[in-house]
Formats: C-alpha cells, sequence, structure tokens
C-alpha cells in the first residue's frame, strides 16, 4: 500500500516547526458552541480575515481547514515564491557585480540548498501569524478536517455538526494541469511542490508564460539550471500591455530563458532519470525537449468539490462559487470570497472581499465587490505592477482617455541604480486629470504602485500629485514626472500667448 504523501516536504526542523503552527499533530477539535454567528470554511488569506475579523467584532466564530492554516499564500505561494525570488536575484546581483559597477569577482556554484533552507526557515518564522494557537487565542473555534455543508445552514466537520446565522466560503483554489498524453504519469511539479526541492534542476521546462511560469523560470535561470518556457500565446504575460511584456521578455532572454512560443505539446514521457516533451513549435516545426523536472503554471482550478454545496443550496460551476456583487450566494445565509469565487487570484484581493463579507453577512452592509480598486504585480526583472483599467478596457466601456507614458531612462535614480529599463504608462479620462489606469514597468514596480492605487481609489487627480513634493532621487519620482507632464499639457497655445502679453507688460 502506498504511504500517504506528507504535508509538505522535506521533514527537516522548519517544516516541522511550520506544521506545528499550521497543522499541529496533537491538535483536537473543540466541542462546538449551540450556533455560530459566522462559520468559515477554508483557513487561506480570505478565511483567516473573515474569521479574525468577525471575532474581534465579538461574534461567536468557527473556522474549519482540512489542510494547512494559511492557505497557498504562506505555504505554496506568496511567501516561499518571494524568498525564492529574492535568493535568486541576489545570486544574480553577485555575478553582475563587477561587470556592472566594478565589484569584486565572484567565482563559484552558488549553494542551492541553503537558499531553499533559508526560504523554508523564514516561512516557518512567519507562520505563527495563521497559527491555529494564535486563531484560538483570538476566541475562534479551530477544527482540523473537511468541513461539508449538509443543509442551508449546517456543516459538518470530523463527524460534528456546527450551526450558523451566516457562513463564508473561502476555499481558495488549486493548480491545475492541462491535458497533456503522459504527463500525469511522467510526474511534474506545480507551485505546490517546486518549493520542496533541495537540488536546483540541471534542465527546467516551464508549461505556461503567465505570471508564476515567468517568474520561475527566471529564478531558476539564475539559479543555474537550463531553462526552457514553453507557452500556446505569441508573447508572455499575455494580459498586460505587449510593449510592457515585451521588456520583461528581452530580460529573460539575455539571461539565457529559451522562450518556445505558439506551442501545442503533443506528449510527454518519462524515460529514466529524464522527462521528453514532444511539442510542435511555432510553423509546425517538431520539437523533442528533454529536462529533469517540468514546471506546469499553466492554470488553477476553485475548490469546491466535497463541499456539499448542493445540499446547502450554493449554486457553482467550474469557474467557482456564484456571488452576487456583495458576494452573497444562492443561499442568502451564505458568502463566499477570495480565490474560490473571484477571477483576481490575489492575496491582497482574498483579504479585501473578506472584509466586505464581515459587512455583509453580520451588519446588513452594502458592500460591493465591484467597488474594489485592484492593483497586482508580477516580481520578474523588471517588476510588472498595474492598477485599474488598460486602455482595452476603456475602450469596451465606451470611454475616451489620454494616455501619458514616461519611460525610465528619464528618472535619474533609474539610471543611477542601473534599473532604467521601463516606464509609467498613465490612463486618463480624456481632458482631466483623472486616474483612470497605470502600469508601471521597473525593478521595484509592485513597492510603487501603492500611490496611484491611492489616486485611483480616492480620485485624486495628476494636478495633485504634481503639488506634492517627492524625495529625489528616487525611482518613484516617475511618477511626479507624469504629474509635471499632464501639467504642461495644460500650457495650451491660447494660454502661453496671454504670458507672453502678461511678460511684454511686467518687464
Amino acid at each position: 500500500m502506498k504511504e500517504p504523501r506528507a504535508l509538505i516536504e522535506p521533514q527537516d526542523e522548519h517544516n516541522k516547526k511550520l506544521l506545528s503552527y499550521v497543522h499541529p499533530s496533537s491538535f483536537k477539535n473543540p466541542t462546538p458552541k449551540p450556533r455560530y454567528h459566522l462559520v468559515v470554511v477554508g483557513a487561506g488569506t480570505a478565511g483567516l480575515v473573515s474569521a479574525a475579523g468577525a471575532a474581534g467584532l465579538g461574534a461567536k466564530v468557527a473556522l474549519i481547514e482540512r489542510h494547512l492554516m494559511g492557505g497557498d499564500c504562506l505555504n505554496v505561494g506568496c511567501v516561499p515564491s518571494k524568498g525564492v525570488i529574492s535568493a535568486a536575484r541576489s545570486w544574480a546581483a553577485a555575478r553582475e557585480s563587477r561587470e556592472r559597477f566594478g565589484g569584486p569577482a565572484t567565482s563559484g556554484d552558488g549553494d542551492f540548498g541553503h537558499a531553499m533552507e533559508r526560504m523554508r526557515r523564514l516561512r516557518a518564522g512567519i507562520a505563527v501569524h495563521d497559527s491555529v494557537e494564535r486563531f484560538q487565542k483570538l476566541g475562534i473555534d479551530v477544527f482540523i478536517g473537511d468541513g461539508k455543508f449538509t443543509g442551508p445552514d449546517t456543516v459538518e466537520v470530523a463527524g460534528q455538526t456546527l450551526h450558523y446565522r451566516a457562513a463564508v466560503i473561502a476555499t481558495g483554489g488549486r493548480a491545475i494541469a492541462p491535458p497533456i498524453p503522459g504527463l500525469a504519469e511522467a510526474g511534474y511539479l506545480t507551485n505546490e511542490t517546486i518549493f520542496e526541492l533541495t537540488e536546483v534542476p540541471k534542465r527546467l521546462a516551464v508549461i505556461g508564460g503567465g505570471p508564476i511560469g515567468c517568474e520561475m523560470a527566471q529564478s531558476f535561470r539564475r539559479f543555474g539550471s537550463e531553462v526552457t518556457l514553453l507557452d500556446k500565446d505569441g508573447h508572455i504575460l499575455i494580459r498586460e500591455d505587449a510593449d510592457a511584456a515585451e521588456i520583461v521578455q528581452k530580460a529573460m532572454l539575455a539571461q539565457g530563458v529559451r522562450l518556445e512560443f505558439h506551442t501545442k505539446i503533443q506528449g510527454v514521457a518519462r524515460h529514466g532519470n529524464e522527462t521528453v516533451i514532444t511539442f510542435e513549435a511555432a510553423g509546425g516545426t517538431k520539437k523533442e525537449l528533454v529536462v529533469d523536472h517540468v514546471l506546469v503554471a499553466a492554470g488553477r482550478a476553485p475548490n469546491v468539490e466535497g463541499l456539499g454545496l448542493e445540499a446547502a443550496g450554493v449554486k457553482f460551476t467550474k469557474a467557482g462559487v456564484e456571488v452576487s456583487d456583495q458576494l452573497r450566494t444562492s443561499n442568502s445565509k451564505i458568502f463566499a470570497c477570495g480565490d474560490v469565487a473571484s477571477r483576481f487570484q490575489f492575496t491582497h484581493v482574498a483579504d479585501a472581499q473578506a472584509r466586505i463579507v464581515i459587512q455583509n453577512a453580520l451588519f446588513f452592509g452594502r458592500g460591493k465587490a465591484s467597488a474594489l480598486t485592484i492593483p497586482w504585480a508580477t516580481y520578474t526583472t523588471p517588476e510588472i505592477a498595474h492598477v485599474g483599467m488598460y486602455e482595452k478596457d476603456a475602450k469596451e466601456k465606451g470611454l475616451e482617455i489620454d494616455t501619458l507614458t514616461v519611460q525610465m531612462n528619464t528618472v535619474d535614480r533609474a539610471i543611477l541604480d542601473g534599473e532604467d529599463e521601463g516606464f509609467l504608462r498613465v490612463h486618463l479620462k480624456k481632458g482631466t486629470d483623472q486616474i483612470l489606469g497605470a502600469t508601471l514597468v521597473a525593478e521595484h514596480a509592485g513597492d510603487m504602485i501603492g500611490e496611484l492605487c491611492l489616486a485611483i481609489t480616492h480620485k485624486i487627480g495628476l494636478g495633485k500629485i504634481a503639488s506634492v513634493i517627492h524625495p529625489y532621487p528616487t525611482q518613484a519620482e516617475v511618477v511626479k514626472k507624469a504629474a509635471d507632464a499632464w501639467r504642461r499639457t495644460k500650457l495650451t497655445p491660447g494660454v502661453k500667448k496671454f504670458f507672453e502679453r502678461w511678460f511684454r507688460v511686467f518687464k
């Protein structure tokens, strides 16, 4: 009989510490209260925020998790990926230091095992914030086990029935693989398993040119892997503006990532210690790729199976739980938020939606998901960050826009840092300074986009941003440059003639 897979690998001191927080082996479920104000199914970001927020307001709350507290973000998503990305960036900086900045020469291989051990150690330290113990101290009844709805106002977990006034489905999503012949038999990695590696793959294939695929392709290339990324589209990061994606694409090519576009993967087979991918490349050319590991980063699916949603009268599809703008399901007592019910698969969106759920489920609020201003970032080098509308979104809504683009090579700090590839693009409501959307391609774009998120959310125009003093020299000064560029558009020929007459009088 096959041994059940460990909750997380490798079983070193750091992962054991992690499990002691997020799935303690000695834990015993409590006796349920007669009725809860809120039962939350799923302890990822959406579930944790829902539970903690409600309990903090005095509600009686139960939280159910079948796997690991913290969900994808802590265990197999944001936290480990950024630990890996930061290590890969430092390796690249060390190699490039001499040529770019006259720094000391480096030699020899890096220690991939040490880099991954560091990530596991830091993840275990962060895990205390999502731990069973912490949420118990918040007054929440935590249950470990498979939660399943058994009626419109009941859910069962580990043989016990919980009654509720309101419930939240926050079960998240999971990585899925495309239906490629032989892939399952050959074996593959996803974001849920790649962070378990302790040795760097000599050859790595990445299927999918979205954010996860690009982040990991670039990182593992920096670790020394021979990386080939295969994608069905014509360029990476298809959701972003083409010229923004092209900057990242050129960076990846310069770093040695091999890119294969317009591919049709025909089969995968395992031969000994090698995996062979057969695919049709652009132009119909048949190719074979031999690698040691395959990372699949080509899609996700919501976790809706086995929840008893039918018994609760909750409508769902393969795209997830169906919700209204108030995040209410077809059962008026039950809400859903996060990846299981949102097309925006981001931790910060799950957090924001959970806050809406607390208002609407417990206080008859009217918070709407559509009112959220949602930013996101892809943590490649350089990064791409976006908030609000793209040009195509404005066209679909019939909005006329003005667009300003400021190149990073006009920003002094970016030049001095050797990080001047990229740009800031701002879309304005035509004839005004109202910001509708922005895309930023820069080394630290994810950290810099916040000012524009604030501006869009609270309708602060570029005119007011132009009046704000930004410290010099910083890369974030690109936002001030965009504001100054807008202000210069106000100097129309008529205004200029007025000033000319003015200064002729006041000599």
